[in-house]
């Protein structure tokens, strides 16, 4: 492809030079010629004005010119010894013909027109006759001949120089323009085998530099997308196989005889079950948040009754934790158009973060405040916090800030996910705040929106 390309941007270069030198010595030629052959006729005019001047102060008058010039071959003029000029005719002050050539013959009596058309011969300022342009100028002589030869010869080199130097700088081009789509090439190459951590350098600020660094970005979006594909993977069949293997190894022994059937062992199997459905549930709803069909049911909410509904559904929990579940509403709020159930979902998942990383003395407060887009919900804790460079992966599917306490805890790791991709489907934004030892905070930023 990248010869193919190199020989259109060459070939371009060419045809270009190419017609802008066929113009260029076209029009040069013509100019050449046009003012080659003026220079002539001005020459061929002072020469026979200068003859009728001769001829004129020294007989008077214009008779017997024809005579006279028959018989003399050569006539002295003002600047020297010259031919006789024979595409000329000759007109008195009538606008007689008194010299005959071409269309002019001598005795017509010619336009007012043709005589300004016409050059003036006059001494001491009085006009005493006209030279009219009667023929074109005669063919070259062999000196004329050589000069114009010369000037196309110039011409052609010039032509072959510039097509020359067009191919020359069209080849330095190429690579230089070239070479950073080369290298694109060679990387999406790459990425179509497997290798999808690819960077091309950016070699200059222009379209192509813009390019590149798109490229660049988007290389890196996919090489993240695909890590966090195959950690998901690998998370997704770790989460399924935990369950799986405490159910599969209390029915193997209840078959087997090992262990008798008992509520409590019915109760464990029940509690895996469980952790398999939130799991899958959890997996549906990233899935219809992923392909735009999260179906979503509007209505109108007060925040504070949502974050009522929110406390009530915890307070029991937190109180037995003896951690402070408190709620600051501003007043004078504007109502939201929310699917209320999904948003529940998510500050539910906020809380019961909140709740599992706060010890116990601690607090949890539920803010709802006035934004200059909409209204805030704030989930703010004084649990242990986030390192910093943990911070901006919370939201990533599966992502874990404590592998161990996940395990133990039995956290699915989509609970951050889920809550994000149901507020972007309110056209909301989330984001998250915090400090290690200090405690964390989750905003919620939503739009006022009509009922749908």
């Amino acid at each position: 492809m990248m010869r193919s390309l190199a020989f259109k941007w060459i070939a371009t270069l060419l045809l270009t030079s190419l017609v802008g030198v066929v113009l260029i010595g076209f029009f040069a030629y013509r100019a050449t010629v046009t003012e080659f052959d003026r220079l002539r006729i001005e020459q061929a005019q002072t020469t026979f004005v200068d003859s009728m001047t001769t001829y004129y102060q020294s007989h008077q008058g214009w008779d017997g010119l024809e005579t006279w010039l028959r018989e003399n071959s050569e006539i002295s003029g003002s600047s020297g010894k010259f031919s006789r000029p024979e595409q000329f005719a000759l007109a008195d002050t009538n606008g007689i013909i008194v010299l005959g050539h071409g269309p002019f013959h001598v005795g017509d009596n010619v336009t007012t027109k043709v005589i300004t058309d016409g050059l003036p011969i006059e001494i001491d300022g009085e006009l005493v006759g006209t030279a009219l342009l009667a023929m074109p100028p005669p063919e070259l002589d062999p000196r004329e001949q050589r000069y114009l030869e010369g000037t196309n010869r110039a011409l052609f080199i010039g032509a072959i120089g510039a097509i020359a130097t067009a191919l020359f700088i069209g080849l330095l081009l190429s690579r230089h323009f070239l070479r950073p789509l080369s290298e694109l090439t060679n990387a999406i190459t790459a990425m179509k085998q497997g290798d999808l951590n690819q960077q091309v350098q950016v070699r200059n600020q222009d379209e192509l530099g813009e390019l590149a660094q798109t490229f660049n970005q988007m290389s890196a979006q996919i090489h993240r997308a695909n890590q966090l594909r195959k950690q998901m993977t690998a998370d997704i069949a770790h989460d399924l196989r935990t369950p799986l293997m405490v159910i599969s190894g209390y029915l193997e022994a209840m078959h087997d005889g090992t262990l008798q059937p008992t509520p409590s062992r019915f109760e464990a199997m029940n509690q895996e079950v469980a952790q398999l459905k939130r799991l899958v549930e959890d997996l549906r709803t990233l899935s219809l948040a992923d392909a735009g069909e999260l179906k979503l049911v509007y209505q109108a909410v007060s925040p504070r009754e949502l974050l009522e509904q929110v406390k009530q559904s915890f307070g029991p929990i937190a109180e037995e934790k003896q951690i402070a579940l408190k709620i600051e509403a501003g007043t004078g709020l504007p109502l939201l158009q929310i699917d209320r159930e999904r948003m529940v979902q998510v500050l539910a998942n906020l809380v019961s973060n909140a709740l599992r990383y706060t010890p116990t003395g601690g607090s949890i407060t539920l803010l709802a405040q006035q934004h200059q887009d909409g209204v805030e919900i704030v989930i703010a804790d004084t649990g242990s916090g986030i390192p910093e460079d943990k911070l901006p992966n919370v939201f990533e599917r599966f992502y874990r800030v404590e592998e161990s306490r996940h395990e133990i805890q039995g956290e699915s790791g989509l609970g951050l996910a889920i809550a994000k991709s149901i507020v972007e489907a309110h056209h909301g934004t989330i984001a998250a705040q915090s400090q290690v030892g200090v405690g964390t905070s989750m905003t919620i930023t939503l739009q006022p929106r009509r009922s749908v």
